[in-house]
Formats: structure tokens, C-alpha cells, sequence
């Protein structure tokens, strides 16, 4: 797949984006409604989405694609955090002053609305299932290393917020699939969870850039340049690397490396946003951190996505 083709794939999701951005300015989706499609797309279509792609799919019944996709994420968020950590600190930054927040937004690249849909337009839906398994050690990397960075919490304390619909989802959907059991669900079951499944990635794209738009109203303040220049070589640069390189010698099947090649391309991942607001970190930093390495992946996610595929010679 050339550069051009990788560009059209994802200029639609960034176009999303913008339409969340646009209905927040026209004020159709704020305050009460945007919390109610927040809890619509967490709590019921990305499940439903989770339960699609995995029952029935044959690639998740290799113990390949279910053991190392939550491993690989784990260690590639935790790895991701530790760099931006110690990159917060070689320019100045120190707790309270969005040292902690940077780690946090930098180190954990946009693991689900954005690499959902890529991956679904080049390899389809067993691939895309992957991407689902992957995520739960993101997940799970976010909510104990990520909260003891960002708060100083004991890890303790972030493993109650993993138990939630979508692992909950997850872990049931995996032992029907595993189990031989996925003709046995009733054909109107999947069909729910297909058409539910269908509006979750489409919904969080747009909500992303609901979630950004209210920062818009203040331009002067979203660019720091040293916040924005590092972030961007931590995360569109430097990390790139190291998960290439990591995928390219590890022993996993062909759909895990599909997987990471799109997740080395991402942007960071606008959750960390919130977990600043509720959790004492830094919001101001974390949105100049998503505006900074959303603006610039456009150019440098397809690039990216193109040389991880081409060096390691897959399709």
C-alpha cells in the first residue's frame, strides 16, 4: 500500500475530529449530551464492538493473538511513559508544572478510535479483533503504571478502574470464541452488536474532537513550543522506533505485527485529557500534547505505517 493510499485512509478519521470540533462550536453536543454519548459509546457500542470482532474470529484462536497483543501493550505503554518521563525532565519540567501529565499523554499513543478504523480499511475485521486484545494491556499499563505516574498513587488503587464493560466484554467474548461456542450465539445477537459495534468508532472519533474543542477558544495557550517540540520526537519519533524494532524481532504472528506498526504511527491518545482534569495532573499540557502530535501524525502516520510495513515485508 503506497503513502497515498495510507493518506486517504486516514484523512476521514481527522475529519471526524474536525466535525466534533465543529458541533462543539455550534454548541449541539456540550455538557449533559456530551457525557451521555461519552457513556453510550464506553459503556454499550465499544463492548458491542469488542463482542463482534472477536466471536467467530479465527485469527484470536491462535494462543499467539491472545497471549502477546495484551503483553505488547503493557510493556509498550509502560516504555512509552518512561521515556516521555525522563524526556519532561531534560527540558525543565517538574512535578506541578506538567512533568507527570507530560509523561502520561506522550507515552500512551491513541490506541483505539484512530488505529481502529486504519486497521480495519487494510486488513479487515479478524485483524481489527487483535487490536481489541492489544488494547486491554494498554489498558492496563494506563491504569497502573499511567496512575502512579500521574497521581503518585500505589498501583493498587488503578486496578479497580480496569474492571469495566469493555474487559468484562472482552474476557467473555474470548471463551466463546475460544471455547467453540460462537455458533451457538443467536443470529440476532450478533446482529446487534454488529450495528452497535458499527457507530462506536465513528462516535469516539467525533467525541475527540468535542473533548478538544473547548481548548480552542484560547490558541495562544495551546502551543508551548518546548512542550510541543519534544512531544512530537517522543512521540512521533523516537518511540516509533523502539516499538518497530520490537515488533520486527519478536516471535508473534503476522496480524500482532500488522497491530504494532499502526499503534508506532499514533498520535497520543486523548484519555490521558481527562485523567488529568479528575486526577490533580495537568489538562493545559495534555491537550497541547494531543494538539501538537495530532497536527503533525496527519504527515508523518502514513509515512510511518508505510516503512514499518515495507521493512519488515508484510501486506
Amino acid at each position: 500500500m503506497t503513502v497515498w493510499a495510507l493518506f486517504k485512509l486516514i484523512l476521514p478519521v481527522f475529519a471526524l475530529i474536525g466535525v466534533g470540533v465543529a458541533l462543539r462550536r455550534r454548541h449541539w453536543i456540550e455538557g449533559a449530551a456530551e457525557a451521555s454519548m461519552l457513556r453510550l459509546t464506553v459503556y454499550l457500542c465499544m463492548p458491542c464492538l469488542v463482542f463482534d470482532s472477536i466471536v467467530g474470529n479465527a485469527v484470536l484462536r491462535k494462543p499467539g493473538n491472545l497471549l502477546l497483543p495484551p503483553l505488547a501493550g503493557f510493556l509498550m505503554a509502560s516504555l512509552g511513559i518512561g521515556v516521555s518521563y525522563l524526556a519532561a525532565r531534560r527540558i525543565g519540567l517538574v512535578a506541578g508544572t506538567g512533568l507527570r501529565t507530560f509523561a502520561l499523554s506522550t507515552g500512551v499513543g491513541n490506541y483505539s478510535y484512530l488505529p481502529l478504523p486504519i486497521v480495519l480499511g487494510i486488513w479487515g475485521e479478524r485483524t481489527q479483533g487483535v487490536v481489541l486484545v492489544h488494547n486491554m494491556g494498554v489498558d492496563l499499563a494506563l491504569w497502573s503504571v499511567g496512575m502512579m505516574v500521574l497521581t503518585g498513587a500505589s498501583p493498587r488503587e488503578g486496578w479497580r478502574r480496569i474492571v469495566s464493560p469493555m474487559l468484562i466484554t472482552l474476557v467473555v467474548a474470548i471463551a466463546i470464541n475460544a471455547g467453540g461456542a460462537s455458533d451457538y450465539v443467536p443470529d440476532f445477537v450478533r446482529s446487534m452488536a454488529h450495528s452497535l459495534g458499527a457507530c462506536a468508532v465513528p462516535l469516539g472519533v467525533v467525541l475527540t474532537g468535542v473533548s478538544l474543542a473547548d481548548y480552542l477558544d484560547e490558541p495562544s495557550k495551546l502551543l508551548h513550543p518546548n512542550i510541543a517540540i519534544t512531544s512530537c520526537i517522543v512521540r512521533l519519533a523516537v518511540l516509533p522506533i523502539l516499538m518497530l524494532a520490537f515488533a520486527r524481532w519478536l516471535p508473534c504472528p503476522i496480524e500482532l505485527k500488522r497491530v504494532l506498526v499502526v499503534e508506532a504511527a499514533m498520535p497520543a491518545a486523548v484519555f490521558p485529557i481527562i485523567m488529568a482534569r479528575h486526577y490533580g495532573g495537568q489538562p493545559l499540557t495534555a491537550v497541547q500534547v494531543v494538539l501538537s502530535t495530532t497536527a503533525v501524525s496527519l504527515i508523518t502516520c502514513p509515512l510511518w505505517i508505510g516503512a514499518g510495513l515495507s521493512w519488515f515485508g508484510i501486506a
